[in-house]
Protein backbone atom coordinates (compact mmCIF):
# COMPACT_ATOMS: atom_id res chain seq x y z
CA UNK A 1 0.00 0.00 0.00
CA UNK A 2 1.81 3.65 -0.86
CA UNK A 3 1.67 6.42 0.31
CA UNK A 4 -1.01 8.22 -1.29
CA UNK A 5 -3.44 5.38 -1.13
CA UNK A 6 -2.78 5.44 2.68
CA UNK A 7 -3.89 8.82 2.87
CA UNK A 8 -6.94 8.46 0.31
CA UNK A 9 -7.82 5.80 3.23
CA UNK A 10 -7.44 8.17 6.15
CA UNK A 11 -9.53 11.30 4.15
CA UNK A 12 -12.62 8.75 3.64
CA UNK A 13 -12.40 7.54 6.82
CA UNK A 14 -12.44 11.38 8.85
CA UNK A 15 -14.37 13.12 6.42
CA UNK A 16 -16.52 10.82 4.77
CA UNK A 17 -17.47 9.95 1.10
CA UNK A 18 -15.60 12.24 -1.06
CA UNK A 19 -15.32 12.88 -5.25
CA UNK A 20 -11.99 12.68 -7.13
CA UNK A 21 -11.52 15.81 -7.59
CA UNK A 22 -11.73 16.51 -3.87
CA UNK A 23 -9.87 14.17 -3.00
CA UNK A 24 -7.38 15.12 -6.21
CA UNK A 25 -7.15 19.15 -4.99
CA UNK A 26 -6.34 17.55 -1.07
CA UNK A 27 -3.80 15.22 -2.85
CA UNK A 28 -2.36 18.13 -4.86
CA UNK A 29 -2.91 15.43 -7.96
CA UNK A 30 -5.60 16.00 -10.84
CA UNK A 31 -8.56 14.31 -10.56
CA UNK A 32 -7.44 11.99 -13.10
CA UNK A 33 -4.72 11.22 -11.32
CA UNK A 34 -6.89 10.61 -8.22
CA UNK A 35 -9.62 8.07 -9.93
CA UNK A 36 -6.47 6.30 -11.49
CA UNK A 37 -5.56 5.32 -8.02
CA UNK A 38 -9.31 4.45 -6.71
CA UNK A 39 -10.04 2.53 -9.40
CA UNK A 40 -6.72 0.60 -8.06
CA UNK A 41 -8.07 1.06 -4.47
CA UNK A 42 -11.88 -0.86 -6.13
CA UNK A 43 -10.19 -3.72 -7.59
CA UNK A 44 -8.48 -4.50 -4.18
CA UNK A 45 -11.40 -3.80 -2.72
CA UNK A 46 -10.28 -1.00 -0.33
CA UNK A 47 -12.97 1.22 -1.41
CA UNK A 48 -16.19 1.50 -3.59
CA UNK A 49 -18.42 4.36 -4.87
CA UNK A 50 -21.91 5.50 -5.35
CA UNK A 51 -23.72 7.89 -7.51
CA UNK A 52 -26.27 10.68 -5.88
CA UNK A 53 -28.56 13.03 -8.05
CA UNK A 54 -27.48 16.57 -7.41
CA UNK A 55 -30.06 19.09 -9.49
CA UNK A 56 -29.75 18.37 -13.19
CA UNK A 57 -27.04 16.82 -14.75
CA UNK A 58 -25.14 13.90 -14.10
CA UNK A 59 -25.21 12.14 -10.97
CA UNK A 60 -21.91 13.08 -8.84
CA UNK A 61 -19.93 9.96 -8.14
CA UNK A 62 -18.46 9.73 -4.07
CA UNK A 63 -15.92 7.22 -3.07
CA UNK A 64 -16.69 5.47 0.58
CA UNK A 65 -14.74 2.76 2.45
CA UNK A 66 -15.88 -0.98 2.18
CA UNK A 67 -16.23 -3.25 5.29
CA UNK A 68 -12.57 -4.23 4.19
CA UNK A 69 -11.28 -1.23 5.02
CA UNK A 70 -12.69 -0.19 7.90
CA UNK A 71 -11.30 -3.37 9.35
CA UNK A 72 -7.82 -1.80 8.70
CA UNK A 73 -8.22 0.53 11.25
CA UNK A 74 -7.68 -0.66 15.04
CA UNK A 75 -10.83 -2.34 16.69
CA UNK A 76 -9.63 -2.27 20.29
CA UNK A 77 -9.80 -6.43 20.11
CA UNK A 78 -12.59 -6.69 18.90
CA UNK A 79 -13.71 -9.90 18.83
CA UNK A 80 -12.20 -10.79 22.26
CA UNK A 81 -14.47 -8.38 23.45
CA UNK A 82 -17.40 -10.20 22.08
CA UNK A 83 -17.16 -13.07 24.00
CA UNK A 84 -16.29 -11.53 26.91
CA UNK A 85 -19.62 -9.26 26.67
CA UNK A 86 -21.24 -12.75 26.15
CA UNK A 87 -19.56 -14.53 28.50
CA UNK A 88 -21.16 -11.69 30.82
CA UNK A 89 -24.43 -12.20 30.03
CA UNK A 90 -24.62 -15.68 30.40
CA UNK A 91 -23.18 -15.40 33.88
CA UNK A 92 -24.90 -12.41 35.12
CA UNK A 93 -27.56 -11.60 32.83
CA UNK A 94 -28.30 -7.84 31.63
CA UNK A 95 -27.84 -6.25 34.73
CA UNK A 96 -24.76 -7.72 35.07
CA UNK A 97 -23.16 -5.92 31.90
CA UNK A 98 -24.89 -2.76 32.72
CA UNK A 99 -22.50 -2.60 35.86
CA UNK A 100 -19.18 -3.62 33.78
CA UNK A 101 -20.47 -0.68 31.58
CA UNK A 102 -21.45 1.29 34.62
CA UNK A 103 -17.40 0.60 36.06
CA UNK A 104 -16.28 1.40 32.95
CA UNK A 105 -17.96 4.96 32.69
CA UNK A 106 -17.00 5.87 36.21
CA UNK A 107 -13.23 5.08 35.26
CA UNK A 108 -13.31 7.01 32.45
CA UNK A 109 -15.12 10.28 33.83
CA UNK A 110 -12.12 9.80 37.02
CA UNK A 111 -9.69 10.22 34.15
CA UNK A 112 -11.27 12.78 32.07
CA UNK A 113 -12.36 14.93 35.51
CA UNK A 114 -8.49 15.16 36.35
CA UNK A 115 -7.41 16.32 32.79
CA UNK A 116 -10.48 18.58 32.32
CA UNK A 117 -10.55 20.51 36.09
CA UNK A 118 -10.77 23.89 36.31
CA UNK A 119 -10.95 24.77 32.32
CA UNK A 120 -13.49 26.69 30.45
CA UNK A 121 -15.95 25.21 28.38
CA UNK A 122 -14.53 25.23 25.20
CA UNK A 123 -11.38 24.00 26.94
CA UNK A 124 -13.04 21.14 27.96
CA UNK A 125 -14.17 20.58 24.34
CA UNK A 126 -10.92 20.73 22.87
CA UNK A 127 -8.91 19.03 25.86
CA UNK A 128 -11.76 16.17 25.42
CA UNK A 129 -10.92 15.50 21.83
CA UNK A 130 -7.08 15.86 22.45
CA UNK A 131 -7.86 12.95 25.18
CA UNK A 132 -9.97 10.81 22.77
CA UNK A 133 -7.73 10.99 19.61
CA UNK A 134 -4.99 9.31 22.29
CA UNK A 135 -8.03 6.16 22.33
CA UNK A 136 -8.04 5.93 18.81
CA UNK A 137 -11.24 7.71 18.39
CA UNK A 138 -9.58 10.27 15.75
CA UNK A 139 -11.65 12.87 17.94
CA UNK A 140 -11.67 16.89 16.93
CA UNK A 141 -13.29 20.45 17.67
CA UNK A 142 -14.56 23.50 16.01
CA UNK A 143 -16.49 26.02 17.08
CA UNK A 144 -19.93 27.40 15.37
CA UNK A 145 -20.89 30.76 14.58
CA UNK A 146 -24.12 30.50 16.92
CA UNK A 147 -21.35 29.85 19.72
CA UNK A 148 -21.94 25.82 20.01
CA UNK A 149 -19.42 23.52 19.78
CA UNK A 150 -19.07 20.40 17.23
CA UNK A 151 -17.36 17.40 18.68
CA UNK A 152 -16.40 14.44 16.43
CA UNK A 153 -15.07 11.20 16.36
CA UNK A 154 -13.62 9.53 12.94
CA UNK A 155 -13.20 6.49 14.65
CA UNK A 156 -14.42 3.98 16.99
CA UNK A 157 -11.81 1.28 18.33
CA UNK A 158 -14.61 -0.66 20.49
CA UNK A 159 -17.20 -0.26 17.41
CA UNK A 160 -17.16 -4.05 17.26
CA UNK A 161 -18.15 -4.21 21.28
CA UNK A 162 -20.89 -1.38 20.29
CA UNK A 163 -22.33 -2.92 17.75
CA UNK A 164 -22.74 -6.05 20.39
CA UNK A 165 -24.00 -3.84 23.21
CA UNK A 166 -25.16 -0.22 22.77
CA UNK A 167 -24.74 0.31 26.30
CA UNK A 168 -21.57 1.39 25.82
CA UNK A 169 -23.08 4.67 23.50
CA UNK A 170 -25.19 5.55 25.51
CA UNK A 171 -22.45 5.78 28.44
CA UNK A 172 -20.62 7.85 25.93
CA UNK A 173 -22.79 10.20 25.40
CA UNK A 174 -23.32 10.06 29.62
CA UNK A 175 -19.61 10.98 29.98
CA UNK A 176 -19.63 13.73 27.64
CA UNK A 177 -23.19 15.24 29.22
CA UNK A 178 -21.52 15.14 32.85
CA UNK A 179 -18.04 16.07 31.65
CA UNK A 180 -19.34 19.32 29.89
CA UNK A 181 -22.77 20.54 31.91
CA UNK A 182 -23.97 22.79 32.00
CA UNK A 183 -23.62 22.75 28.34
CA UNK A 184 -26.49 20.40 26.50
CA UNK A 185 -24.64 17.70 24.54
CA UNK A 186 -26.79 15.93 21.77
CA UNK A 187 -25.40 13.02 19.58
CA UNK A 188 -25.90 14.08 16.00
CA UNK A 189 -24.58 12.06 13.74
CA UNK A 190 -24.15 8.07 14.52
CA UNK A 191 -21.64 5.38 13.12
CA UNK A 192 -23.93 3.05 14.12
CA UNK A 193 -26.86 4.33 12.39
CA UNK A 194 -24.46 4.47 9.21
CA UNK A 195 -23.35 7.95 9.53
CA UNK A 196 -19.69 7.99 8.82
CA UNK A 197 -18.71 9.56 12.25
CA UNK A 198 -20.46 9.96 15.39
CA UNK A 199 -20.88 13.78 16.14
CA UNK A 200 -21.98 15.41 19.37
CA UNK A 201 -22.95 19.56 19.71
CA UNK A 202 -22.47 21.15 22.76
CA UNK A 203 -24.61 24.25 23.60
CA UNK A 204 -23.79 26.52 26.64
CA UNK A 205 -26.65 26.85 28.62
CA UNK A 206 -27.97 29.74 27.21
CA UNK A 207 -27.92 29.03 23.52
CA UNK A 208 -25.49 32.15 23.06
CA UNK A 209 -22.16 32.02 22.09
CA UNK A 210 -19.56 31.81 25.63
CA UNK A 211 -17.30 33.96 25.87
CA UNK A 212 -13.37 32.48 25.71
CA UNK A 213 -11.72 32.40 28.94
Amino acid sequence: MNASTDKILHLLKTQGPQSAAALGEQLQMTSMGARQHLHAMENDGWVTFRDEARGRGRPSRLWLLTEQAWQRFPDGHGELTLRLIDTVQQLFGESGLDKVIAEREQQQLGRYRAQLAGLSLPERVVELAVLRTREGYMAEASKEEDGSWLLWESHCPICVAARGCLGFCRSELAIFAELLAPARVEREQYLLSGDHRCLYRISPPDNTAAPEQ
